[in-house]
């Protein structure tokens, strides 16, 4: 409980603070200029090491939420021979784990991540590494014939020379740096980017739902899930909100379905690829990002 209270609240100062929040963020704000300040610093003063591919990066200034995921899956689909490497947050495993090998997957959500997973089961064509040395799978993805690298999250990897493709919610209401925000590096440093892309504006998305039902209980692990707020359809009954990336329980989720008469678990994609195996019925809220033909061809520009 205490858990959970500590993440809703921490959601809550990082996306929709309240005026009693911003008093802790004027309190952080040394604390956030420090850690910002570092952070240039180490942008400024590293060393890229140029690759003889091309290698976009799909990343974001702030924690979670942005549309990484979807966008990575958007773009991998538009090539052929397209590697997409990623951490794989929250895995079981270290190293370098390949997770698909040209739309064959070769492991499991625990060894991969959620995110990984569902990048791999969702392109039938690409493949997907995750390693926490970046170096290491781009090196691997060269070895078997990888054209093009997708960085997932890669723009703090300051150490690689690649296209910067930075994305930004529909606004911001706290622009402080960790801890007393949610931005990884300052504002500014946007300008590092290439292409800074906006929701709403350079790309939005479209959510439809697969097996909608009357009664349905939205369980979700993603980061400030008030977001999908716009998207939910007729028929909630409840929801439970986890921490990014956390797994789920059948049995917790089971009784609580029978506590509101619920005949389906309301789900994201990322959610649903750790509920494999699972017997409960799923509703899936699926998520496409239309994006910007103008951007687009810039991307393409830099990839051909």
């Amino acid at each position: 409980m205490l858990s959970s209270f500590l993440v809703s609240w921490g959601e809550r100062l990082f996306f929709r603070p309240n005026f009693f929040d911003w008093v802790i963020i004027i309190f952080l704000t040394p604390l956030s200029l420090i850690y910002g300040s570092v952070m240039l610093i180490r942008r400024v003063l590293s060393f890229s090491k140029k690759y003889p591919i091309p290698i976009v990066s799909v990343g974001n200034l702030t924690v979670g939420g942005s549309g990484k995921t979807p966008f990575v899956i958007a773009l991998a689909s538009r090539y052929q021979d397209v590697a997409i490497i990623s951490r794989g947050y929250k895995r079981e495993s270290r190293g370098v784990v390949e997770v698909s090998r040209k739309g064959e997957v070769l492991t499991d959500v625990y060894q991969s991540g959620d995110e990984p997973m569902l990048m791999a089961k969702t392109l039938q064509y690409a493949s997907v590494i995750v390693s926490e040395d970046r170096h290491l799978a781009i090196q691997l993805a060269i070895r078997q014939g990888a054209k093009l690298i997708i960085l997932d999250d890669g723009f703090n990897r300051v150490d690689i020379k690649k296209f910067e493709i930075l994305l930004f919610p529909k606004e911001i209401k706290n622009p402080m740096p960790f801890p007393a925000g949610s931005f990884r590096e300052f504002f500014f440093l946007k300008y590092f980017a290439d292409l800074n892309l906006k929701e709403g504006m350079d790309f939005k998305r479209v959510v439809t739902i697969e097996n909608p039902q009357e009664r349905m209980l939205l369980v979700t692990a993603i980061s400030n899930p008030q977001r999908l707020e716009p998207y939910l359809p007729d028929g909630v009954v409840g929801k439970i909100y986890l921490e990014d990336h956390a797994y789920f329980e059948e049995s917790v989720l089971l009784k609580e379905m029978k506590r509101l008469k619920a005949t389906t678990l309301l789900v994201t994609e990322k959610d649903a690829v750790k509920m494999e195996g699972f017997s409960l019925e799923l509703s899936i809220m699926k998520l496409i990002l239309e994006i910007d033909q103008d951007k687009l061809k810039k991307i393409d520009h830099y990839v051909t």
